[in-house]
């Protein structure tokens, strides 16, 4: 054992000498590295050969070059070693970040920068990322995982102690930024050149032209409308419905073939946004319709409150009693639920527009989406200041309430953070609780004593109480609010209750107690 011990011993220090000496051989022969002077020499010799340099300065010691070869040859490979070594650990960590990747991405629980949660931690984490060892997967179109390490400065730095312990000190924040939902905005043009006034507040309110894209169809061909939508470019996306001819109706309809022409238009607006474009959602206003601020804010916020609570199935800008004097204005981002469609610049989801689209009514699409069988005892967002108002008196409903109501519509011009807001309150577990509390817990009064006001004392609320249909209405135009009912629902109402100003005073209009459900004959 000791003799092969000795051989090995004697064999490998022959080695070690053989290939040290070819390699001071190889060494002594070149050029040593080093900046090169003007000249084309190495320095310090200028024009002169390194080596002749030396030997013209008076001969350098044999001893000294080995020694001074020797420890290049030790520092390189001393420096080939730490390269490999931040090889090893490069390789170890995206191997690592890989599989993490996409675990969080097919579990889709990836932890929040902001929470205070133990961050997971990775085994290896290298100095510097290198770009071609990104993972291509993560590029598509999926969350983006923002990776940050964090260092605790009171490890230990040396390498070899990073590589086996990295795991202990190395801390890992993890971020989530989920795409933003591109939210068209669809415009329903006929033969107003005042669009113009619809889609110059709609541009300069918009806050993004790529989240926000303005699309607007034109029925009709009217071509000075055409002109004036043409005018805008690139700013909107204008489409122009084919089918301009007049519809078959009934003799009796003959004077209502604008409604169904809009009916028709609609559907297929509608379905260029969803089927052609490819959008989840949309919000749709018409050519006569001018929009608050905080449009765009508005929609925001309430998309995910929209998709999340199947009792809701449209969100509105509009409230139906939104005149002066029936609104606070110190609420401008108070919010409702309502029973009753309002229209007039809404927010729709695709999925709602596939159980729509097959049994679309071929005339008077508003007043068919507020009959139960649309309905589905689903509900609606409104807002307590309407963000969009009217100026088209002109039309084919003729003027019917513009001059008695709509003309008198308050729009908002506060900008509400609605995105910055809680607003889980409007889904209907929480909201449904708060408000029949709220609305049944206030004093009972007649219309007299509120229109009186004496006795009364506070801002309220103070509760009215109607008993039937015809009770309703005449309530309703004593309190100056809209007395008309579809399918037994009151505009703006929710579970029967109408909520409105009266003389500075919050006043809820309510059917009795223990309401359950709409009389679809109080129409």
């Amino acid at each position: 054992m000791v003799r092969k011990r000795g051989s090995l011993i004697l064999c490998g220090a022959f080695l070690f000498v053989a290939c040290n000496g070819l390699l001071l051989l190889f060494l002594w022969g070149r050029t040593p590295i080093g900046r090169f002077g003007e000249g084309g020499g190495a320095e310090p010799g200028g024009r002169e050969e390194w080596g002749v340099a030396k030997i013209k300065e008076g001969g350098t010691n044999l001893a000294g070059e080995v020694i001074r070869l020797a420890e290049e040859v030790e520092s390189e490979l001393e420096t080939q070693k730490e390269l490999l070594k931040q090889i090893q650990s490069h390789r170890s960590l995206w191997e690592k970040r890989r599989g993490m990747g996409k675990r969080q991405t097919d579990g889709g629980k990836v932890e929040n920068k902001e929470e205070h949660k133990p961050p997971p931690q990775l085994s290896a984490v290298p100095p510097k990322v290198d770009s071609e060892n990104k993972d291509q997967s993560q590029e598509e179109n999926t969350p983006e995982l923002i990776i940050t390490a964090v260092r605790d400065p009171k490890v230990d730095t040396q390498l070899d102690n990073e590589i086996k312990e990295l795991t202990d000190y190395t801390k890992l924040d993890v971020t989530v930024i989920s795409p933003q939902v591109v939210i068209p905005i669809l415009v329903i043009a006929c033969d107003r050149v005042t669009v113009k006034r619809s889609l110059d507040k709609l541009i300069q309110y918009r806050p993004s032209a790529e989240l926000y894209p303005i699309i607007v169809s034109q029925d009709c061909g009217h071509a000075e409308t055409a002109q004036v939508i043409g005018s805008y470019g690139s700013q909107v996306t204008h489409i122009s419905h084919p089918d301009l001819s007049d519809i078959r109706v009934r003799p009796e309809h003959r004077k209502f073939q604008g409604y169904y022409k809009i009916a028709r238009h609609y559907r297929w607006a509608l379905n260029q946004v969803f089927d052609t474009l490819s959008h989840s959602t949309v919000v749709i206003v018409e050519d006569d319709l001018e929009v608050a601020p905080d449009f765009f804010e508005y929609f925001r916020a309430l998309h995910p409150i929209l998709t999340s609570d199947p009792t809701l199935w449209c969100a509105s800008a509009w409230n139906d009693n939104g005149r002066e004097g029936l609104v606070d204005p110190g609420k401008a981002d108070l919010l409702y639920r309502t029973d009753f469609f309002p229209g007039l610049g809404w927010m729709l989801l695709k999925d709602i527009w596939a159980e729509l689209e097959p049994k679309w009514p071929t005339a008077f699409w508003d007043d068919w989406m507020r009959h139960p069988e649309q309905r589905k005892e689903r509900s609606c967002i409104r807002p307590e200041i309407s963000r969009t108002m009217t100026f088209g008196r002109k039309g084919v409903s003729l003027g019917q309430f513009f001059d008695q109501y709509l003309r008198y519509i308050k729009l908002n011009t506060d900008f509400v953070p609605f995105t910055k807001q809680d607003l889980s309150y409007l889904m209907k577990e929480n909201f449904d609780v708060n408000f029949v509390k709220q609305v049944y817990s206030a004093p009972l009064i007649t219309v007299e004593e509120l229109q009186q006001g004496g006795g009364l004392t506070g801002t309220g609320p103070y509760r009215v109480q109607y008993s039937s249909r015809d009770n309703f209405k005449v309530l309703a135009r004593n309190l100056g609010v809209m007395d008309d009912l579809k399918s037994g629902v009151p505009r703006a109402g929710y579970r029967g209750v109408v909520s409105f100003l009266s003389r500075g005073r919050r006043v809820f209009l309510t059917p009795p107690e223990g309401w359950t459900k709409y009389d679809v004959s109080w129409s």
